[in-house]
């Protein structure tokens, strides 16, 4: 038995040593692509297509007023911002008007569905509402608890001067917004784990996804997917819209910029929450490969071989098995973490990520006990396919 253990641990160290393998030698390409595209952006005006903003809001989380502050100081020719909540006395649209005080030069819009139409996802009926009054036809949408930098939207803008590009969506790194223990490991987990398999997946198969925290489309491309409404039924909207755009033959395109995705479950219960929930919702999206994610993890089966040489009496196997783990994660979060997305957190990328990796193995797990999920206070049933359902 303590045979199988080990060879089971060996077995998960090779094949998480093989994933780590292929995230590292993604990441050249990715930054050649970085360089181009900054080259680009470096010739004035550029590609500056004029450009609607479409920000839902629900409620006021803590920073949001610096967050949404980050969107009006745009170095960008020509843009409006739209917002849209359920209520229009929704605290994130009073927090939004606020600043759009500050910058009376910027186009704004602010707008509520009053809570109709009642889709299971009640994001998507505010996004329908936004595209139907936005001015312009190229749409980037970005979730609420999002920080940019001034050029952000002319990275966005970019790709969209290839006629073939339907949609793109920028990569991330988690910034734990007031600090703590919980939120700053789920933040390296977000700058690290969910990169790595990003760009492995493009590697792959291309990009036939796109990310919440940045989505932007050609308003032809929305309206030919048949609207927003497509992904009215499911928790992970972003995976939708990005897949029925590649379903139409267009080309998603990862963009080489990067920005801050702001974590707020600063506590134990909130931050284990949330990634239950975005791992039960990836194990509905992508059964087979949220399958296969159980062997790109590497800290759990370098602690069982560990355990198993140990009662075997040879610890200097599980040593090696578990030092080889710890490398291998290392490797990817410098070379993820601090060289492709930016995370400026040296304690995160080599004290906390070994330990998220150890973590995620855990959610992986978690996502098996149960299809229900608690969802902006309602709980909901996740279905084969990602679609949802109000639990009974």
């Amino acid at each position: 038995m303590l045979y199988l253990l080990l060879g089971l641990a060996a077995f998960g160290v090779l094949t998480s040593t093989v994933f780590a393998g292929m995230v590292l030698a993604a990441v050249p390409g990715y930054l050649r692509e970085r360089r181009r595209a900054l080259a680009q952006l470096a010739f004035r005006p550029g590609f500056t297509p004029p450009l609607s903003l479409l920000k839902p809001l629900h409620g006021a989380e803590p920073g949001l007023e610096s967050y949404i502050e980050s969107f009006f100081t745009q170095d960008y020719p020509e843009y409006e911002i739209l917002f849209c909540a359920r209520s229009p006395q929704d605290a994130g649209l009073e927090t939004a008007r606020r600043v759009a005080a500050r910058h009376p030069l910027i186009p704004v819009k602010f707008l509520s569905t009053g809570g109709q139409p009642d889709y299971i996802n009640a994001k998507v009926a505010s996004m329908e509402l936004l595209e139907a009054a936005a001015t312009h036809d190229v749409l980037v949408i970005s979730d609420s608890d999002v920080r940019v930098t001034p050029d952000y939207l002319r990275a966005v803008a970019l790709p969209f001067a290839d006629e073939k590009v339907g949609g793109i969506t920028c990569p991330y790194r988690g910034v734990a917004a007031e600090g703590g223990l919980w939120a700053r490991l789920e933040a390296v987990g977000m700058s690290v784990e969910m990169t790595a398999g990003v760009l492995v997946a493009r590697n792959l198969e291309g990009m036939q996804f796109t990310l919440g925290p940045t989505m932007a489309f050609r308003r032809e491309t929305v309206r030919r997917m048949g609207g927003f409404k497509v992904s009215a039924e499911y928790c992970a909207d972003d995976f939708v819209l990005g897949n029925e755009t590649w379903k139409l033959g267009e080309t998603v395109v990862l963009s080489h910029h990067a920005i801050d995705h702001m974590v707020i479950n600063a506590s134990f219960v909130s931050s284990m929450k949330h990634q239950v929930r975005w791992m039960k919702s990836t194990r509905f999206s992508r059964p087979k490969g949220h399958f296969g994610t159980a062997l790109t993890f590497s800290l759990p089966f370098g602690l069982l071989g560990l355990a198993a040489s140990a009662a075997m009496g040879h610890p200097l196997w599980g040593i090696g098995l578990l030092a080889w783990a710890v490398a291998t994660r290392l490797a990817l979060s410098v070379a993820v973490g601090r060289v492709a997305v930016g995370d400026p957190s040296w304690f995160g990328l080599l004290v906390l990520y070994p330990v998220r990796d150890l973590m995620g193995f855990g959610f992986w797990a978690a996502s098996y006990l149960g299809s229900r999920i608690l969802w902006r206070g309602r709980v909901f049933q996740l279905q084969p396919g990602g679609r949802m359902r109000a639990a009974e």
